[in-house]
C-alpha cells in the first residue's frame, strides 16, 4: 500500500506542472523525499511561493517560474524529463462559469502544450489531472469510467477535452498518457481562503476562527472525499503502469460517499464547536452526488488507497490546527 516503497530508475527526472499548488507541492515533496530529481513548473497564479520555498534548499528540486500557456516554456521544461505529472490547471466550477475563455486557454491549450512538449522531448509517461466533474449529469452511482453524462460547466468540459486529446496522443503518437479523475481531494496545504476555496479547509478555518460557515444547497449532496496521499500514490503508480493502460482515464477516489452536512457536524465535533451552519443556494454547475468505482485503477494502475475519509480528515484537522 501507499507509494513510499515504489522504485524508479535512479536517474529519473520528474516534471510537476502546477508544482506550487496544493496537489503539485505534495507530489514534489514526496518525490524529493524519495531522492528523485524534481522540476516544478508554476506561474504562481494560483500556486504559492511558500510551497516553493519549503523545498528550495533541496539539491534535487528545481523551480521554473513559467506558464503552460507558453509553448516554448513547456518545451524547455520538458528537456531531459522522464515523467511529466501535469497538475497545472485552474480549478473551481463556479469560477469557470464566470471565465470560460480563460479556462479554455489555460486548461485545454495549456495541457495540450504540455502534451506536445512531452511528445517532442521523448517523455516516457504523461500523467495528468482530470476530474470527477466529467461525469456531469449522469445519475448512476458509483461513477464508472465509460458512463458519463452531459458536462455541467466549462471546467468539466476542459477536463473531458484533455482526456480526448490524451487518447489521441496515445493512438497517433504513442505517448503513454494517464488521466486521473480526482474525486474531491483534501489534505495538508489546501488553501482555505477565497470565495472559491474547497469546502473542507474552508469549514475548518472558519470553525477554528469562530465563524459560521455557509453550506450551498441542503447539505445532502454527497462526495467521495479523497485524502492527498492517495492522490500522490495514484500519480506515482501511473508512472509505473503498463503501456497498455496508456490513453485511459481512471477514477481516483477512496470509493466512499460522505454527505456534506454529516461532514460539517463531524468537523464541529472534532473541533469542539457547536455552530449551526447557514444554508445558501445551490451552486450552478455542481454535480449533486459523486462516489467513485475505483476497480479500473486498482486493476490497471495497482492503485490501493491507504487513507479512508476518517483517517484523512483527522490528519487534515491536525495540520490546520498547527499551520493556520
Amino acid at each position: 500500500m501507499g507509494y513510499k516503497n515504489l522504485k524508479f530508475d535512479k536517474d529519473s527526472v520528474f516534471l510537476v506542472t502546477g508544482g506550487a499548488g496544493f496537489i503539485g507541492s505534495n507530489i514534489c515533496e514526496a518525490l524529493t523525499d524519495m531522492g528523485y530529481q524534481v522540476r516544478c513548473l508554476d506561474d504562481l497564479s494560483t500556486g504559492s511561493q511558500a510551497h516553493v520555498d519549503m523545498l528550495s534548499d533541496r539539491p534535487n528540486y528545481t523551480f521554473i517560474k513559467g506558464d503552460i500557456k507558453d509553448f516554448d516554456t513547456c518545451m524547455e521544461a520538458c528537456k531531459g524529463v522522464t515523467y511529466v505529472l501535469n497538475e497545472a490547471a485552474w480549478g473551481s466550477v463556479p469560477r469557470s462559469i464566470e471565465m470560460p475563455l480563460f479556462y479554455e486557454e489555460n486548461n485545454i491549450r495549456g495541457t495540450l502544450n504540455m502534451m506536445e512538449a512531452a511528445r517532442q522531448n521523448g517523455v516516457k509517461k504523461f500523467v495528468y489531472a482530470s476530474s470527477s466533474s466529467v461525469y456531469g449529469d449522469h445519475p448512476t452511482l458509483p461513477k464508472k469510467e465509460g458512463i458519463e453524462g452531459d458536462v455541467l460547466s466549462p471546467y468539466a468540459l476542459t477536463k473531458r477535452t484533455n482526456e480526448e486529446y490524451a487518447k489521441l496522443y496515445k493512438k497517433l503518437y504513442g505517448l503513454d498518457t494517464y488521466g486521473l479523475r480526482y474525486f474531491n481531494v483534501f489534505g495538508r496545504r489546501q488553501n482555505p481562503d477565497g470565495m472559491y476555496a474547497a469546502v473542507v479547509p474552508k469549514f475548518i478555518k472558519m470553525l477554528l476562527n469562530g465563524e459560521t460557515p455557509t453550506i450551498n444547497g441542503d447539505g445532502k449532496q454527497s462526495r467521495d472525499f479523497t485524502y492527498i496521499d492517495n492522490v500522490i500514490e495514484a500519480n506515482l503508480k501511473a508512472c509505473l503502469a503498463s503501456s497498455e493502460a496508456g490513453g485511459e482515464a481512471f477514477n481516483i477516489g477512496f470509493g466512499g460517499r460522505e454527505f456534506l452536512i454529516d461532514i460539517y457536524y463531524d468537523l464541529c465535533e472534532a473541533l469542539d464547536k457547536k455552530v449551526e451552519p447557514n444554508f445558501g443556494p445551490d451552486r450552478l454547475g455542481d454535480v449533486r452526488d459523486s462516489n467513485a468505482d475505483i476497480s479500473k485503477a486498482r486493476k490497471l494502475l495497482g492503485y490501493d488507497p491507504e487513507y479512508d475519509f476518517k483517517t484523512g480528515i483527522n490528519l487534515a484537522i491536525d495540520w490546520y490546527k498547527t499551520n493556520l
